[in-house]
């Protein structure tokens, strides 16, 4: 037989006291697993005060509401929290330069000036304003990069091929310790070479060949980079145009000039012929 002396104690509620001291203080739920836990939403008032990467914004709620599919809409339905700044404004950890662009635009549908449109329309992407980002998409520049973008989407490797002349301009230039490194590059727009001199053994003008005839023709520009084939009006000077545009947005200061033709002799009296052209990229 057991004598007990004194009022019984919950052991459960011991052992989950003497767990939580153990660390010496009690962790407070995050705002998230408050919600979850059954306690109200976040509530606006009318008149929003906005910290946007140190940059302050007031505005509606009702503005930021205003369409339902953007990603200011979705912060400030009330679900999800929004934490606050020392001055009690709601802080959104994003650079706010272009904030008042998108703002403006949810306000009355105002359109940034011609010079800020490329940098509001990040902006209008990292939000998700879908009606802003139509309306700049038909406005300069963003019409003219939207027509340059489908006619390199047909180009292969595009990209890849700007990284690696990138690459082996930067690799060459500290090799030489020099200010500068110069490539060969190869743009061509078919894939055929150009009519033979004399005694052609194929028809010239028939653009597609047999599997045996292609691969007579089948060969390497001795080149760093070859740019080509691609079916669109565009021709090379176009490409050429986008290629040193894309290296320039990049800080890269580039010149080309065309040196010449791949002389390379393919079969009988067919050669290459495709260009070449020098780029020199100036790094410092």
């Amino acid at each position: 037989m057991v004598a007990v002396s004194g009022p019984l104690r919950d052991t459960t509620e011991d052992a989950m006291t003497s767990s939580n001291t153990e660390d010496g203080f009690l962790e407070p739920a995050p705002p998230s697993a408050a919600r979850a836990q059954g306690q109200h939403r976040q509530q606006f008032p009318e008149v929003i005060p906005l910290n946007v990467g140190g940059m302050y914004f007031t505005t509606r709620l009702s503005t930021l509401r205003r369409y339902e599919d953007t990603m200011l809409a979705a912060m400030f339905s009330g679900r999800h929290y929004i934490p606050m700044d020392a001055e009690g404004r709601y802080f959104i950890d994003r650079d706010g330069t272009y904030f008042g662009d998108v703002l403006n635009f949810l306000r009355c549908g105002d359109l940034p000036k011609r010079e800020r449109a490329k940098a509001v329309y990040k902006e209008a992407q990292y939000y998700s304003v879908g009606p802003l980002l139509d309306n700049l998409e038909e406005v300069q520049p963003l019409t003219g990069e939207k027509v340059r973008q489908s006619f390199l989407d047909l180009m292969p490797y595009y990209k890849e091929h700007l990284e690696r002349i990138i690459d082996i301009a930067k690799l060459r230039a500290m090799q030489r310790k020099a200010r500068f490194a110069k490539l060969k590059i190869c743009v061509f727009k078919e894939e055929m070479p150009v009519t033979p001199y004399e005694c052609p053994p194929f028809n010239p003008l028939r653009f597609e060949r047999s599997e045996n005839e292609a691969k007579l023709f089948e060969h390497h520009c001795d080149v760093d980079v070859s740019f080509g084939p691609w079916d669109a009006v565009a021709d090379v000077y176009d490409l050429l145009h986008c290629i040193v545009t894309d290296l320039s947005d990049r800080g890269i200061i580039v010149e080309h000039q065309c040196i010449g033709v791949c002389d390379k002799h393919l079969i009988n009296h067919y050669y290459c012929k495709r260009p070449i052209y020098e780029f020199k990229i100036t790094w410092w």
